[in-house]
């Protein structure tokens, strides 16, 4: 035989022998490793190793019974079960909550009919104040029917029934919006303790988000105090926002925002978004804000603004926090203490900086504002503050504007 067919012989021979030694073996041990796995040989191809074989595993699913499946499909129905009593308490939620909700068209004045940028379909809450039993409102923003009035604004319930508002007060520098409202078997909603309320706190958002009415989104509570966002035509000065990712979108604007024992802590009022829709960040006045402002609209005809008696520095910035020891820009500077005042009888001082207020760390002079505009008059609040490099604390008694006068 020529030297060349002896070499290409051989050469056969070892490749036979190598997959012989190589596979075999392999397949002993995935035997050993997976003996409950049962296995499926493909021959490897033509001619001479058609004899040689490849296991590889079948998934489990394929070669379960049909009693086999039975047992799954209990397995999952028991899940299915248990899972449902937790959303049971959305069903519950949902069903005790809607009939408060209202959908509300706002039909623009003529004067305003041309403008582009007004919403004329929003939503609202069905509330009664405590000590006023014998009379219903609706909670809504005032910017859903602030270019309107109440000859123009359509109001419909959840069964279909249409309502006629007799009576409006508005608060444009909350956007709290109250209608007066007659009807038989009208269900206010129950009111919540928004104080109470924590970030993570899983809530529903009720609403007609593009006129699409009696919707409902769920979410958690994402952040509290928010303040200082650019609302619309800037009229929104006081904000202390509870944020949410529950989708909010136009037409929400008024509805109430909703814990899982179906109170209401919140009122959807705006949203930041790029788009126009909702992108995962809503803004929600806390309900004891809106029911205080409510209650004093209705009572007095104006809302109460909390006084404290400072006037702030707007020139103090990052670089002169740092240049009194502050890590960052972060509270706020008092430029003067009106006397008399809280402030004055709290020892507030000159060149004080202002770091917390009622438990909330102060951003700058405009959250600052907002927080004691929207305090409730005659609360203790406690006031951390900077004084030549020590922290001091103080407690006020936020008063009125009226009583610096006296």
């Amino acid at each position: 035989m020529p030297n060349c067919q002896r070499f290409w012989c051989m050469r056969g021979l070892i490749r036979c022998m190598l997959a012989f030694f190589l596979v075999f073996p392999g397949i002993s041990l995935l035997e050993q490793f997976f003996p409950s796995t049962a296995w499926v040989s493909l021959p490897l191809g033509p001619s001479r190793l058609q004899a040689q074989q490849i296991a590889f595993p079948i998934p489990a699913s394929t070669r379960e019974t049909a009693a086999d499946r039975d047992t799954l499909y209990r397995e999952l129905a028991r899940d299915v079960d248990a899972l449902q009593r937790e959303l049971g308490i959305y069903k519950r939620v949902i069903r005790l909550v809607s009939p408060s909700v209202v959908h509300i068209e706002a039909t623009p004045l003529p004067r305003y009919q041309m403008r582009q940028d007004i919403e004329e379909a929003g939503s609202g809450v069905l509330m009664q104040l405590p000590g006023l039993p014998e009379k219903t409102f609706i909670l809504t923003n005032r910017h859903v029917i602030k270019h309107s009035d109440k000859d123009h604004l359509r109001l419909e319930l959840a069964d279909g029934r249409q309502l006629q508002p007799t009576k409006i007060w508005t608060d444009s520098k909350t956007d709290v919006a109250i209608l007066a409202v007659h009807g038989q078997g009208l269900l206010p909603a129950h009111i919540g303790d928004s104080n109470q309320a924590e970030i993570g706190e899983i809530v529903l958002a009720f609403g007609s988000p593009f006129n699409l009415r009696q919707s409902v989104t769920r979410g958690i509570i994402s952040a509290k105090g928010r303040s200082n966002l650019d609302l619309g035509d800037g009229e929104v000065a006081y904000q202390n926002f509870m944020q949410t990712d529950a989708a909010i979108n136009p037409g929400n604007s008024g509805g109430p925002l909703v814990n899982l024992r179906g109170e209401v802590i919140g009122l959807n009022t705006a949203i930041a978004s790029s788009s126009g829709g909702n992108d995962g960040i809503g803004f929600s006045i806390p309900i004891n804000i809106a029911v205080r402002i409510m209650r004093q609209l209705v009572e007095t005809g104006h809302a109460r603004r909390g006084f404290l008696g400072v006037t702030l520095d707007g020139y103090f910035d990052s670089r002169a926090a740092r240049r009194i020891g502050l890590p960052r820009m972060m509270g706020t500077r008092v430029k003067q203490v009106t006397s008399p005042s809280p402030a004055a009888l709290a020892d507030l001082q000159v060149d004080d900086v202002i770091l917390r207020y009622d438990g909330k760390a102060i951003d700058d002079d405009h959250h600052l504002i907002s927080l004691v505009k929207l305090t409730e008059v005659g609360k203790r609040v406690e006031l951390i503050v900077l004084r030549n490099g020590e922290l001091l604390t103080k407690v006020a008694q936020i008063g009125t504007l009226d009583d610096a006068s006296h």
